[in-house]
């Protein structure tokens, strides 16, 4: 935080609101991207309520158990259609040997992304929460965040809220250190919105 602080100044207000962020981890594998999937285009409580439905009707939460569900499955477990298609794209790979989570530790954050992205309905928002919060990479960055676009505008008083591509392109400044800037950030949109559960 302290050498995010001397990239970025601004850093230091969110900090003084914030305080230090949880540092909040997902299992690094099928589960941690199935939890990433859950969600996607949500709100965090969404997310949590879709989690845990998922718990219960695809257990155990395994590849090849999955592979062998019906649709119905699915929806029983709150999945919408884009997100069906994703955990049966995600399941797929993993089955018929296309995507090995192993291999996938030892690549470098460009190539997880890439890779990750030939899923489909996993995109760069995706892989690169699955970066910060399974495999925790120090400068991972999902710019297309919501929570990350809303809290930057009202942390630095910037005229609009800025878009994927601004964001990430103001974030390259904090290289090498963009992870802890999300999680400020998301903990800084947690405040905003009076909640104590900071972070992804």
């Amino acid at each position: 935080i302290a050498a995010l602080v001397e990239m970025d100044a601004r850093f230091a207000s969110v900090f003084e609101k914030t305080g230090r962020p949880p540092l909040r981890r997902s299992e690094p594998g099928y589960r941690g991207v199935m939890k990433i999937i859950a969600g996607q285009q949500v709100s965090k409580a969404s997310a949590a309520a879709i989690w845990l439905r998922m718990g219960a009707a695809l257990a155990p939460m395994e590849p090849a158990h999955v592979n062998g569900l019906e649709e119905a499955d699915f929806r029983a477990a709150g999945l919408s259609g884009p997100k069906i298609k994703a955990v049966k794209s995600l399941t797929t790979a993993i089955v018929q040997g296309e995507l090995d989570f192993a291999a996938l530790e030892a690549f470098d954050d460009q190539k997880v992304t890439e890779r990750l992205c030939r899923i489909k309905g996993i995109g760069p928002w995706s892989a690169e929460v699955y970066l910060l919060t399974c495999l925790g990479r120090p400068d991972a960055w999902p710019g297309g965040d919501l929570a990350l676009q809303i809290a930057a505008a009202e942390a630095f008083q910037l005229a609009s809220r800025p878009d994927a591509k601004a964001l990430t392109e103001m974030a390259e400044a904090w290289r090498p250190w963009r992870s802890v800037a999300a999680r400020l950030l998301w903990a800084y949109y947690a405040v905003m919105l009076g909640r104590q559960d900071q972070g992804l």
